[in-house]
């Protein structure tokens, strides 16, 4: 009987969808797994085969952990608002809502086709109305809520106002804003309502800040850092450039402590818990303040070596800083501003990355040095960033090679401080057991001690302190975008107010054109009805504003990972109309047992998802801190791209073996134009690329070959591979197992259509030995040792592999298991049933039949995991190697447990034996039980 696939699959795909199979209950005295894949974004493009890869992986996990008797979580939705569909919008004119729902069409189809175990009840999307409700719900918990250092953990607003109504400020140890002045209780009593809410939104954990972003003026947004590539938008790349803009804010910078801390608790890689420790970027050492000379101004640095103060030669302000165009003489004046401007084009990103640059200007102004009182002159640099620390830097040449690139360059001088270093031969002092020379206070003293010292000094001053610092800084919350969650926020009397739970979610409006209005506001300014009346609790025509019952509402929306932060929580219950997720539901399901996706989101997503579910977890909202237990990055499926080469300034293509030297422009070619010989169609070239239809081709022997280089798979390089063409050609199971079988899970690889054949030449063998010819043939009959042995050892090998999540070398196993049965012509159900069970994660379709064709009434999804028993690889005879004076002449098998004497006696009644001894007596039988015999003649 042919193995026809595409029947097969289809079959089981509806019988899966209509039976819910994989639907998981939060009701069951099973053990709980929750597996869980990163949040797609549905984009227009659809899936390629680098995108299951992932998906795949978990899938087989989960349905291994069904197998094991687990009740499985394995959701799925969608990361549904964002840029791409607004971009789409503002080009097409059509609704974001319209291609979203278009896009998620053409992404379920594509994974229905790949027979994915995903329980589909569940599904949710971040733009539904019923679930961004949540999202707003949870803004509001964050705008209500503070953060006490001392305990550690989020507080409601209200415990605040009753701290500050009866003691004042003086005692509150908060994350809060800089610059809050204390007071007492009786000046908090007197304040108005509007001062107090100014006083409690630098306290909340939500809050609106003027703050330097990334702006996008051609997308009419700001961008977070890595929307960002190589100083233009990622997304159409744009210039961007640093604005300040008023933007809500997200206090994530409260909890770096715990973020650091709790990655010890987490079973991801070391890897990936390092690039959030960088992130985080703890620091120890001390806040300095330096005077400004001539002025009543100051500024502070912080520094993790203080002790090198006495080497400090000039002080770095950042370009954006709020003190430079106060301090700028009027001489420096015009070269400072002109930096300024230059500055505001480059991304922090790129700023931070560019350590070979050096640019700077003078500001004419000087500090004070705390301890000599002599003349430190400030200057402006780019390499110090306005948002880290305080966006000032006191450089030390002699300590730093950044600084000391910066002094070289602007001339200035270098102190040398540390004894037996030569800064003039470039040797860098900075490490722990160098020895202060050049101080008055600190000669003599190693690194330890003499940074103790300082800090001391710096405290008895007034003029500094020790302090942690951290590098992660609060998270700008604002977009300036249409598609994305609106902020169930209005304004009174320029003040924030929130709307309340019983009136969400407030739902986008509809709007004329998703462009910033030609004012400047962002496209929500375009709504002819968003205005909130605060009587009547609903959304009004904003010719109503009044200030007095009817206000003006937010007009930016939230970024991305406002919902993608909590998705994981809302699939344990979702739908429910009540509650973000119930309390039952979160503590049955706890947390994500196992999370696969991307490394592109070691620091944005996995930070904020943590940040949010630690919040949460405060207010009591959830039990756990942590939202993903084990997480494993997949690598990326990489495509062999293919590229013709036009000579420079010609309308002339040479074959890529004919280059030689010529200068040559590489352009991608679509790699469906190019057969298994880099052979291009040049025909089919000219067709797809109608510039080209008059260029003349260089052949070779009649022939153009291309160019190859792997790299990533993308929609732009015209390398990808569509898997519905793949699944169409040789079906799912084939695709399933050929992309784990490409190599290990989390390196990158390299795909190739060609090695497919293997892996479905593989699953056409497996289904033969269920078959003759076009017979169903599985007998009842008692399989043999040899058959058992492979069975058990397949069992043995392919769970250790599932469990250590080297799904590859099951795929080698399963193969060299099915050679093996060939061979032994194995048919039986003792065989052959277990084996089927254990394919099913890798091959579901394949799986699902045969088990039908066995007789089971059931899904296979329900039949329990073979059980290894080693009792059927333990060797019962052994294959005897016999030799006669040393030289081996045949192998005979004998019981392993046969005694020297019964060995020797069967050996010499063989008649190959008597052949051998031809009439002849031995003159000495050696026996080594377990190994050999060798007869002595």
């Amino acid at each position: 009987m042919s193995y026809h696939f595409n029947k097969i699959e289809e079959k089981w795909q509806k019988y899966w969808a209509q039976n819910q199979t994989f639907k998981a209950t939060n009701n069951t005295d099973k053990p709980k797994y929750y597996v869980l894949d990163m949040f797609p974004y549905p984009s227009g493009a659809g899936l390629h085969v680098g995108h299951p890869l992932g998906y795949i992986a978990s899938d087989i996990y989960a349905r291994y952990k069904r197998h094991k008797g687990f009740n499985v979580l394995h959701p799925q939705g969608y990361d549904s608002f964002g840029l791409p569909a607004e971009q789409y919008a503002i080009q097409t004119g059509q609704h974001p809502a319209l291609t979203t729902q278009n896009n998620i069409a053409r992404y379920r189809e594509q994974l229905d086709k790949i027979g994915f175990s995903f329980d589909w009840s569940r599904e949710v999307r971040t733009s539904e109305p019923d679930y961004y409700k949540w999202t707003q719900w949870i803004f509001i918990q964050l705008f209500e809520s503070w953060y006490d250092l001392e305990a550690e953990k989020s507080r409601p607003v209200s415990e605040l106002v009753d701290i500050f109504s009866s003691e004042g400020n003086t005692r509150v140890n908060a994350a809060c804003d800089a610059d809050i002045a204390e007071f007492s209780a009786e000046e908090w009593n007197r304040y108005s309502e509007d001062e107090k809410e100014r006083i409690l939104l630098k306290y909340r954990l939500t809050y609106l800040a003027e703050t330097e972003v990334n702006w996008c003026p051609q997308l009419g947004t700001v961008l977070a850092n890595d929307e960002i590539v190589n100083g233009v938008s990622e997304r159409g790349g744009y210039p961007v450039v640093r604005k300040k803009m008023t933007q809500w804010s997200m206090r994530i910078s409260a909890f770096a402590e715990r973020l650091l801390q709790d990655l010890n608790k987490l079973d991801w890689t070391e890897s990936l818990k390092e690039s959030q420790r960088n992130w985080i970027g703890k620091s120890v050492g001390a806040q300095v303040a330096f005077k400004v000379m001539n002025s009543d101004t100051e500024f502070e640095v912080f520094t993790t070596r203080p002790d090198t103060i006495f080497g400090v030669n000039f002080m770095t302000l950042a370009p954006e800083h709020e003190l430079v165009s106060r301090i700028t003489t009027e001489d420096h004046k015009e070269e400072v501003e002109a930096y300024i401007v230059a500055t505001a084009k480059r991304s922090e990103r790129e700023r931070m990355a560019d350590v070979k640059t050096i640019s700077g200007a003078f500001t004419g102004a000087y500090a004070e040095h705390p301890f000599t009182k002599e003349p430190i002159p400030i200057w402006i640099g780019d390499y110090v960033l306005a948002g880290y620390g305080t966006g000032a830097v006191m450089a030390v040449p002699c300590g730093d090679q950044r600084d000391h690139d910066f002094a070289r360059h602007f001339d200035l001088p270098i102190t040398n401080i540390f004894e037996d270093v030569d800064v003039s031969q470039e040797a860098y002092a900075g490490k722990e057991g160098t020895v202060i020379a050049n101080s008055d206070f600190l000669s003599g003293l190693e690194y330890k001690e003499a940074l103790n010292r300082v800090i001391l000094e710096l405290e008895k001053t007034g003029q500094g302190y020790g302090k942690t610092n951290y590098r992660l800084r609060d998270a700008v919350f604002s977009r300036q975008r249409y598609w994305g969650e609106p902020f169930p926020v209005y304004y009174v009397n320029g003040l924030p107010k929130m709307i309340d739970l019983e009136h969400l979610p407030l739902r986008l409006p509809e709007v004329e054109k998703y462009l910033p209005t030609e004012t400047g506001e962002p496209p929500l300014g375009n709504a002819t009805n968003w205005a909130w009346d605060a009587e009547k609790n609903e959304v009004v025509s904003n010719d109503k504003i009044n200030n007095s019952t009817v206000f003006q509402l937010e007009l930016n929306t939230m970024p991305g990972w406002a919902g993608s932060s909590w998705y994981l929580f809302r699939y344990m219950d979702a739908g429910n109309p009540d509650t973000f997720v119930s309390e039952e539901a979160q503590q049955y399901w706890e947390n994500v047992d196992l999370y696969i996706g991307g490394s592109e989101h070691a620091t944005g997503h996995l930070l904020y998802s943590r940040f949010w579910t630690k919040f949460l977890s405060d207010r009591g909202k959830l039990t756990v801190e942590e939202p993903f237990k084990k997480l494993i990055n997949q690598g990326m499926i990489l495509g062999t791209s293919a590229f013709v080469y036009r000579l420079e300034g010609e309308n002339v293509f040479i074959s890529s073996t004919q280059i030689k030297g010529n200068n040559v422009q590489p352009i991608h070619v679509d790699v469906s134009l190019v057969n298994s010989s880099d052979e291009l169609d040049v025909e089919g070239f000219k067709k797809w690329r109608p510039e080209f239809a008059d260029a003349k081709f260089v052949l070779e022997d009649g022939r153009y070959i291309v160019g190859r280089e792997v790299e990533k798979m993308s929609k732009s390089k015209y390398n990808v591979v569509n898997p519905d063409s793949i699944c169409e050609r040789y079906g799912a199971d084939t695709l399933r197992m050929y992309e784990m079988f490409l190599g290990p899970l989390e390196q990158a690889k390299p795909w190739n259509t060609a090695g497919i054949t293997g892996v479905h030449n593989f699953l056409k063998k497996f289904w033969k030995l269920f078959h003759n010819e076009e017979q169903f043939v599985v007998t009842n009959d008692k399989a043999s040792a040899d058959s058992l042995k492979t069975l058990h050892k397949t069992i043995k090998k392919v769970t250790e592999d599932i469990e250590d999540f080297s799904f590859n070398t099951s795929v080698s196993t399963f193969m060299i298991c099915v050679n093996e049965l060939t061979a032994q012509k194995c048919n039986q159900r003792e065989v052959l049933e277990p084996l089927t069970v254990l394919i099913a994660p890798y091959a579901p379709h394949i799986a699902e039949e045969l088990w039908e064709k066995l007789g089971n009434a059931e899904s296979i999804t329900t039949a329990e995991y073979p059980e290894f028993e080693e009792k059927f690889l333990v060797e019962s005879t052994k294959n005897y190697p016999v030799s006669f004076n040393g030289k081996m002449r045949f192998t005979m098998e004998l019981p392993m447990d046969m005694s020297r004497e019964e060995i020797e006696k069967n050996v010499l009644n063989d008649d190959r034996t008597k052949n051998q001894l031809d009439g002849s007596t031995p003159k000495k039988v050696i026996v080594v039980p377990g190994k050999i015999v060798n007869i002595v003649i």
